[in-house]
């Protein structure tokens, strides 16, 4: 039966090992010691030997085997054992490949010691100051205990395992210096134990990425430790573990089919110290890290990453992958996202967009919540948000923003920037209202600062603001939607009274998104009643005479309604370039009623409309019309209304023209 044999001890030959039995490639996987036996992933295709093994018993146990392919993924620095595996393979003639291990970390920029040997940086480090790291391993910690005056200075970290401790107790290492743990770390990890310990000077071996080489390098760094690094001498040598993978499916014929898991993860507010655990530990893990600039920075990938954040670069990419990748059976991608991903993210598009693609092997989907700004600044100021509006500026055209101010006591919102932070100002002008403004979260350079709406206009900092607005006495809204007819600018017009006015609307059966059409809007009462409604209802007011075209839009403007558009034109022609009606008021038609209802049906066949009329000649004209449809829910109502008017020292009943009010909709 055709069988590899893989030395190991590495992460990347678990990896290796992993993936052939996933692709049902039997593999014998040979470690030094028990402990890398307990880390490695035995399964039935997976046979681990737990054992040290010389030369000979190496070429003993290859011919006892009689393996087809024998995989060298042994630490870089056991050059001896390399040497060793390579004879074996010479003398059983059997072929041999080396996997390389990626040490290239040109893409960061370190104050680096480099040393040949151990021996040379231990003498470096006898003239240091401060706590010593050790991170190379037990075997060298002689080398190191010998030269260093110090002792009480060094603290090691070795593997969980009994010959590791037994080395520590064998150089008078004792346990509260002795940090037994198995690897890689992650940044967050190495810095906390760099903190823990007072780490002044960090020793390393030049290990690579795939033995957190980097993580290592990056939390020094970040707690400022200096870092004593051992130059590796087989930085050229072998192959990279991508090209093993595929030169082994090829040996065996094998075609495997990829698969994605991909995580959407909220970062937070950016610091990395802000992400959740879960978070952290799914970057550690990742072959693939997405995500915008800043985000993306303090991380590495095993494969790796790409400044890439929206749908419309994801998706392609991963695409992409599937060809790049093809010899590979799993590939773990996690998208960094900024906030939570259930506020305001692009999360909700993207993970859409990637339930729908076929043909790629997309697995698992999970998405894993951050802090989002909103809860980040209302921690920092002490005030609560389960009892505030809560809106986005970001991209997105609020309507009504004075309004909103002006009725709630408390908001939170997120801007697009300056523009946004300066239009909420404007909007709060002569209001008892203070905005705070924070912006950089997390940062060494986060601002929170409160100020009155005047004093916004001085700032000319652009920033991705996050707002609380306080309004210390917001305007009491009626729960009922009617408006007293005194409230509006009159002249001329003819206006639908109030109590009509109310009925109507209320037959509409209007709902948040509605896409409302006032037709003969003429002072735009109707218009200003409907888009009172909700700031979520788009109210089109169509009129065609110059008079009444401009007072419906200064009602409008009184009214503080932002989601009224004003349209001067003729009914049905002003209809066109409008977004398809869902309900309709017609309270005047100029005699193409007809016209009117055969566009509306065009447009949305299940458009609701309400007609009002007062003269029998309007009257008749909408029983002909409605009679050439067929209709459903129905309704008519004469409404007559009579108004007390004060004579003397009495009050007289003064009645109102009848109307008929006329609601349908289309079946």
């Amino acid at each position: 039966m055709s069988r590899v044999l893989i030395f190991s001890g590495t992460t990347e030959g678990r990896m290796l090992s992993n993936t052939l039995a996933a692709a049902n490639i039997d593999n014998d996987v040979c470690v030094a010691t028990e402990y890398g036996k307990i880390t490695a992933d035995e399964t039935s295709c997976v046979n681990l030997i737990s054992k040290r093994l010389d030369r000979d018993e190496m070429i003993s146990l290859i011919r006892e085997n009689s393996y087809d392919l024998i995989v060298d993924a042994t630490h870089p620095f056991a050059m001896l054992v390399t040497e060793n595996i390579k004879d074996a393979a010479v003398e059983t003639k059997t072929e041999y490949i080396r996997l390389k291990r990626d040490l290239n970390t040109d893409s960061l920029e370190y104050d680096i010691n480099y040393f040949d040997t151990n021996e040379e940086c231990a003498k470096a480090l006898n003239d240091s100051t401060g706590n010593i790291l050790l991170t190379t391993g037990s075997k060298e910690l002689k080398t190191y205990i010998e030269e260093i005056s110090d002792k009480d200075r060094v603290y090691v970290r070795v593997l969980p395992g009994t010959e590791s401790l037994g080395i520590c107790e064998e150089n008078n290492i004792s346990g509260k210096h002795i940090i037994a743990m198995q690897g890689p770390f992650s940044v967050e990890l190495n810095s906390a134990i760099i903190k823990q310990f007072d780490i002044k000077n960090l020793v390393t071996k030049m290990s690579g990425r795939a033995g957190g080489y980097e993580e290592k390098l990056i939390a020094a760094k970040e707690n400022k430790a200096k870092i004593f690094a051992i130059k590796s001498d087989v930085n050229d040598l072998g192959t990279s573990y991508d090209e093993v993978v595929k030169q082994v499916f090829e040996r065996f014929e094998v075609m495997p089919e990829t698969s994605f898991d991909i995580t959407l993860a909220g970062i937070g507010m950016g610091n990395t110290a802000n992400s959740t655990l879960e978070v952290k530990e799914r970057i550690d893990k990742a072959d693939i890290i997405l995500g915008a600039k800043r985000l993306i920075a303090p991380y590495e990938a095993k494969l790796e990453k790409r400044e890439y954040y929206l749908k419309d670069q994801i998706i392609p990419y991963i695409r992409e992958l599937k060809e790049r990748y093809s010899h590979l059976m799993h590939i773990r991608i996690v998208v960094l996202l900024s906030g939570d991903c259930g506020f305001y993210s692009g999360c909700t598009k993207l993970y859409a967009a990637l339930k729908e693609m076929r043909g790629v092997g997309i697995g698992k989907i999970d998405i894993l919540p951050g802090i989002s700004s909103i809860s980040y600044l209302s921690s920092k100021i002490g005030q609560t948000y389960d009892d505030a509006l809560i809106f986005s500026m970001h991209g997105i055209d609020v309507k009504n923003l004075s309004k909103k101010i002006r009725t709630n006591k408390k908001i939170f919102t997120l801007t697009s920037g300056l523009s946004d932070l300066k239009n909420i100002a404007e909007a709060a002008m002569g209001l008892q209202v203070r905005i705070t403004a924070g912006c950089n979260f997390s940062y060494d350079n986060e601002s929170i600062e409160t100020y009155l709406p005047e004093e916004i206009k001085k700032i000319d900092k652009e920033a991705l603001y996050t707002c609380f607005i306080y309004n210390e006495e917001p305007e009491r809204l009626p729960l009922f939607s009617g408006i007293s007819d005194g409230e509006f600018t009159r002249a001329k017009v003819p206006m639908t009274k109030e109590e009509i006015r109310t009925l109507s609307v209320s037959k509409l059966h209007l709902y948040d998104g509605a896409v409302v059409y006032d037709i003969g809007s003429g002072s735009g009462s109707v218009s200003v009643q409907i888009a009172s409604v909700s700031d979520e209802i788009s109210v089109y007011a169509i009129e065609q005479k110059e008079e009444a075209y401009g007072l419906t839009i200064e009602n409008a403007e009184k009214f503080g309604l932002e989601n009224i558009k004003c349209i001067k034109a003729k009914a049905p022609e002003g209809f066109n370039n409008l977004p398809a009606p869902t309900h309709a008021f017609i309270g005047g038609s100029s005699g193409n009623l007809k016209e009117i209802l055969d566009k509306l049906h065009e447009m949305n066949p299940k458009v609701r409309v309400v007609l009002n009329a007062i003269s029998l000649e309007t009257i008749s004209e909408i029983k002909d019309v409605v009679s050439s449809y067929e209709l459903i829910n129905d309704e008519i109502v004469q409404l007559q209304v009579s108004r007390a008017k004060r004579i003397g020292n009495y009050n007289l009943m003064q009645a109102e023209n009848p109307v008929w009010i006329c609601a349908f909709e289309f079946k």
